[in-house]
C-alpha cells in the first residue's frame, strides 16, 4: 500500500509541475480568470434582467409603485447561484482543454509505452494524473472564492458559509468527473485536438441529458435524468446537501480512472 501511495505521489508532482511550467495552462488560467471576473462584474452591475442588484431594486420599485409589499429576496444566495451556474458552463469549455494531454501527449512523445510497461500500476498513473489536473484547477478557482467571499462579506445579514462550501464542493466534483472521462479519452487517441472534441461531445450530452429525460416517459426517463451531470450539479449550489449527488459525480470519476486504467492495460497487453 504504501509503495503505491508513493507511485501516486510521484506521478501527482511530476503532473502537476508540468502545468506550472507549460504556457498553455497559464493562457487557460488567463482565459478562465479573465471570463469569470467578467461574469461576476456584469451578475453585479449590469442592467436587469442580468444584474442582480438591478433586477432586485426594479422588483422594490415595483412593490413601491403598486402598494404591495413583497417578499424579501436573498441577494447573496442568488448571486452565488447564478454565479455558480456561469461557472459550471465555462468549465464545459476549459476542462477538456486541459485534459485533453493528460495521455494524448504521453502517445505523442512515445513515453506512454515506458508508463504501460513500468511496474507502477496503471491505477496509480491514471489517480495521479487526475489528482494533478485537478489540483491546478483549484488553484484557478481560488481567486473567484476570494473575491465571491469579499462581495457577500458586505451583505446584511451575513450568508451561511455552508452554501458556499456546498456550491464550490459541487464545482469541483463537476470538474473531476468532467476531467475523469476526459482523461480516459485523451488515452485513446494521440491527438489532443480530437482529445479536446471528443470530452466536450460526451460532457455536453451528460449535461443535456436532463433535458432529454423529459421528453421520455417512465423508467428510461427517470434513469436518465439521474446520471445528469447539470441536474445534481444544481443541487449543490442550491446549497442542498444530496448524497445522491455526491454519489453519482463519484461513479463519474472512478469510473474515468477504472476506462483509463483498462485503455493503458490494453497497451500494456499488447506490448508484451
Amino acid at each position: 500500500m504504501g509503495i503505491v501511495l508513493s507511485n501516486i505521489i510521484a506521478i501527482y508532482r511530476r503532473e502537476l509541475q508540468s502545468y506550472f511550467v507549460s504556457p498553455l495552462a497559464y493562457v487557460i488560467a488567463g482565459i478562465f480568470w479573465f471570463l469569470s471576473g467578467l461574469f461576476l462584474i456584469m451578475l453585479l452591475l449590469a442592467p436587469a434582467p442580468d444584474g442582480i442588484l438591478a433586477t432586485v431594486a426594479a422588483i422594490d420599485l415595483q412593490g413601491q409603485q403598486i402598494g404591495v409589499q413583497l417578499p424579501p429576496i436573498d441577494v447573496p444566495y442568488e448571486f452565488v447561484r447564478a454565479f455558480l451556474d456561469r461557472m459550471g458552463w465555462l468549465l464545459l469549455f476549459v476542462l477538456p482543454i486541459l485534459s485533453m494531454g493528460l495521455y494524448a501527449e504521453e502517445r505523442k512523445r512515445g513515453t506512454l509505452e515506458l508508463l504501460a510497461t513500468s511496474p507502477i500500476t496503471n491505477w496509480a498513473v491514471a489517480v495521479g494524473k487526475l489528482l494533478g489536473v485537478l489540483t491546478f484547477f483549484i488553484t484557478m478557482i481560488v481567486p473567484l472564492i476570494a473575491l465571491e467571499v469579499f462581495v457577500i462579506s458586505q451583505s446584511n445579514p451575513p450568508m451561511s458559509p455552508t452554501i458556499l462550501l456546498l456550491g464550490h464542493l459541487g464545482l469541483i466534483l463537476l470538474a473531476a468527473a468532467i476531467l475523469s472521462l476526459g482523461m480516459f479519452i485523451s488515452s485513446l487517441t494521440d491527438s489532443t485536438i480530437i482529445s479536446a472534441v471528443l470530452t466536450f461531445a460526451v460532457i455536453l450530452l451528460l449535461l443535456f441529458v436532463d433535458l432529454i429525460s423529459k421528453a421520455l416517459p417512465g423508467f428510461i426517463g427517470e434513469a436518465l435524468s439521474y446520471i445528469s451531470l447539470l441536474k445534481h450539479f444544481n443541487t449543490l449550489i442550491q446549497g442542498i446537501f444530496d448524497t445522491s449527488a455526491i454519489l453519482l459525480f463519484a461513479t463519474y470519476i472512478f469510473l474515468g480512472v477504472f476506462l483509463t486504467s483498462q485503455s493503458i492495460d490494453t497497451l500494456r497487453f499488447q506490448r508484451q
